[in-house]
């Protein structure tokens, strides 16, 4: 398990650093690019030239990536062209506040689909399990600008119960928090939960579910001690992923209602074609989604034993 563990870290390590390239490459391939998003549309050829050899960009390519990769390391990621401040005064705070909404959001999503998926499993083809099955399929096949403007229209326009903005402007308020949090469930819940629903229905006609049935033991007992580890094996991949979906996924829902985090943040940046930024932004989530799909395939090996002792 212990070499399983390091392999799969040095694995990562390495994809890190070829994508991290690769995202180098697309920003700063061209020094010249860099010179005219800072010094605008209007700079002079003279004076980007001039810019390039005093910031040190008519240097190799992959000498200004090893010195590109240890300012990350020590936490200069540059200055922002938007806000003409460093990138890591305004990114840490946008993506803690990314965190605040994924974190609230996924335990929220996991909990509801994961007991609305072993309800559906359990009694396959019956009207529970076709009721979940078609409130999931819904619900997911609504993108989140539509199922935003939906709730706004309810909770804001109707009902009056609801503000429609989530920008904080007064500090940190959990109720501008439930509208997003909602939006964000309501679309991602649905793939957990079809999963974890096909999962459990093979599950429960398994042998040893049919078994432990016979042996009279009590149901409850059946369906917590027996058939949900195994039922989570095929789950547990599609929760890592929702989690790098949720950090870089989210720009539409958190533009909809002037949330200001992380996809906004990267919105903002691509837009305004802010290079700093959106390379800030993008080794973030180049690492929440290898780390995710390392810890992802660490869990799916611990769940399944049949893995586990290959």
């Amino acid at each position: 398990m212990v070499q399983l563990i390091v392999r799969r870290i040095g694995m990562m390590i390495l994809i890190m650093l070829v994508v991290a390239l690769l995202l180098f490459l697309i920003n700063e391939g061209d020094p010249r690019l860099i010179a005219r998003s800072i010094l605008g549309p209007y700079a002079q050829d003279q004076q980007l030239d001039a810019w390039v050899i005093e910031n040190g960009y008519d240097r190799s390519v992959i000498v200004r990536y090893f010195e590109w990769i240890g300012r990350i390391f020590t936490g200069d990621l540059g200055e922002s062209v938007i806000y003409k401040r460093p990138v890591s005064e305004i990114f840490w705070d946008r993506l803690g506040n990314t965190g605040i909404l994924a974190g609230v959001t996924f335990v929220i999503m996991v909990a509801i689909a994961l007991v609305l998926g072993v309800l559906a499993g359990m009694k396959e083809g019956s009207l529970q399990d076709r009721a979940i099955s078609v409130f999931s399929i819904i619900t997911t096949s609504i993108p989140e600008y539509a199922s935003a403007v939906f709730l706004v229209g309810i909770f804001v326009f109707w009902l009056g119960i609801l503000p429609g903005t989530s920008s904080m402007t007064s500090g940190f308020d959990p109720v501008q928090m439930i509208l997003p949090v909602l939006v964000l469930t309501l679309y991602g819940f649905g793939y957990i939960a079809r999963m974890t629903r096909a999962s459990m229905a093979e599950v429960m006609t398994t042998p040893y579910i049919r078994t432990a049935v016979l042996k009279g033991l009590p149901y409850r007992h059946i369906i917590l001690k027996h058939a949900l580890r195994n039922a989570l094996i095929a789950p547990f991949t599609v929760i890592m992923l929702q989690i790098n979906w949720l950090l870089s996924g989210v720009v539409v829902t958190e533009f909809a209602f002037g949330y200001k985090g992380f996809g906004a943040l990267l919105l903002e940046a691509a837009l305004r074609r802010d290079i700093f930024v959106i390379e800030a932004c993008g080794v973030a989530a180049v690492f929440v989604a290898v780390f995710t799909q390392t810890v992802g395939d660490l869990g799916y090996t611990y769940l399944n034993p049949r893995i586990r002792f290959k």
